[in-house]
């Protein structure tokens, strides 16, 4: 490759790099943040609808556990999936695929009678969040500049509180008010199907992407669109714009690529804090309305308490959103696990409403916080070629975790009750909290456009 070739790969790069924050941003930003909101309110409303269905349709724990587990089946698969279609095809389209499959199937459910309906339904759902998720982190940190990076994807996370918040306030006023209110959570629920819409049709493809395809003319025409709306001159269109070569250009060079020299390190620490976070993530959070019910706390009284652990969540982003480009990737993931682990230790011994609620709220503060970290910088491990693979199958091998941790959760409250098993997410945490210490730390270096 020429030196006037590798001048002109690198200046698209360099191009998104140094722009402000405009008004295309904010709309990449929050086109996609959207949708991740709407995902974790599908994720949050499963908990408050197994919740009222337990007792509504006579559910043993184990077929509870089922409902939570069978999504995150779909999830794993859907992740792992998602990210090769993403780097095959396109970041916005995958995108927008993934919140019609869910949308429709989480709509679906609320017509359904019996649980074998609602198992097929949550696997489907379970295949779009799982890759849409993952895709979006990945979309978005392609079009950031280098040195706020970080901080827009943590705000990218942030959506999931937006979202979770309002799983918290159907499953509060919508799921108790009738015996078809779950039903009703369900048919909200759907709302990403027309969204998905607006996402095809309204966000640009990443540009990066697009000249990593070859698709220089429509990369072009995607920074200029940026470009004007900073007030900043174009760049002249190089003479021979040719990309650096690719890591990697096919299904296997991709998978490989993972676990080569150069990556290896790397990927086995970032499945590890994902499994790990995974694991007590979705654990403790799915379950804690039945935990609840179960210490002797009435359904609504129940699902009152999470609505008010779940608001903890957004000022924890917060200060991850600030404290990531202060202290770095590594430092933030690390210290937010840390603060998780502690937090689930005292969830797990709390006697008194008091208790129970300030120390929920600190583990969703620093939970969530730790899940914007890891968002952050997921995406920055791996080049151009292979980011949403990467991304994915590191999402895919948590819900792994994520498929267990539902149904451990009945036997371990049977052996020990909450202490044993906040202890055991506790442990969790802490794994996660020093594996983050093995990924690479790219604050404020641009993205690997290989």
């Amino acid at each position: 490759m020429t030196d006037a070739g590798t001048r002109a790969s690198s200046t698209l790069s360099e191009r998104l790099d140094r722009l402000p924050f405009t008004r295309p941003h904010l709309r990449v930003l929050t086109g996609s943040g959207i949708g991740w909101a709407l995902d974790a309110m599908d994720v949050g409303l499963i908990s408050f609808v197994i919740a009222a269905l337990a007792a509504q349709w006579s559910l043993t724990p184990g077929e509870t556990a089922w409902i939570a587990s069978i999504g995150f089946v779909g999830m794993a698969i859907g992740a792992s999936v998602g990210g090769l279609l993403a780097d095959r095809f396109g970041r916005r389209q995958v995108f927008a695929l993934t919140l019609l499959v869910y949308g429709l199937a989480t709509g679906a459910s609320a017509l359904v009678g019996g649980l074998a309906a609602l198992l097929v339904l949550r696997f489907l759902v379970g295949l779009g969040l799982g890759a849409e998720l993952p895709v979006a982190s990945t979309y978005v940190s392609e079009f950031a500049p280098a040195r706020i990076r970080g901080r827009l994807i943590v705000i990218l996370e942030a959506f999931w509180a937006v979202g979770w918040t309002l799983a918290a306030l159907i499953g509060y006023f919508v799921i108790p008010a009738s015996e078809e209110g779950w039903r009703w959570a369900f048919a909200l629920g759907a709302v990403p199907a027309v969204y998905a819409l607006i996402v095809r049709w309204g966000l640009p493809e990443s540009a990066r992407w697009l000249e990593r395809r070859g698709h220089l003319a429509q990369a072009e025409s995607v920074v200029r669109t940026f470009e004007d709306a900073a007030g900043v001159a174009a760049a002249p269109a190089p003479d021979r714009p040719v990309a650096p070569p690719a890591k990697a250009t096919s299904l296997a060079e991709r998978l490989g690529a993972l676990w080569s020299a150069e990556f290896r390190a790397r990927t086995a620490c970032l499945w590890l804090v994902w499994f790990c976070v995974n694991f007590s993530y979705y654990g403790a959070f799915i379950w804690i309305p039945s935990i609840l019910v179960a210490q002797g706390y009435d359904l609504v009284r129940s699902f009152g308490f999470t609505l008010i652990i779940t608001l903890a969540q957004l000022p924890g982003y917060a200060a991850a959103a600030w404290l990531i480009e202060v202290w770095g990737r590594r430092a933030t993931l690390s210290v937010f696990l840390v603060g998780s682990a502690v937090s689930a230790v005292f969830f797990g011994t709390a006697g008194s409403p008091g208790v129970i609620i300030a120390a929920g709220m600190a583990l969703s503060f620093f939970n969530l916080g730790a899940w914007g970290a890891l968002y952050a910088v997921t995406p920055e491990m791996y080049p151009t070629s292979l980011r949403a693979t990467g991304s994915g199958w590191a999402a895919g091998a948590g819900r792994i975790a994520s498929i267990v941790a539902p149904l451990v959760v009945p036997p371990l409250l049977l052996a020990g009750g909450a202490p044993t098993l906040f202890v055991v997410f506790a442990v969790f945490f802490g794994v996660a909290a020093a594996a983050a210490w093995g990924l690479a730390d790219r604050r404020g270096a641009a993205l690997d456009d290989r």
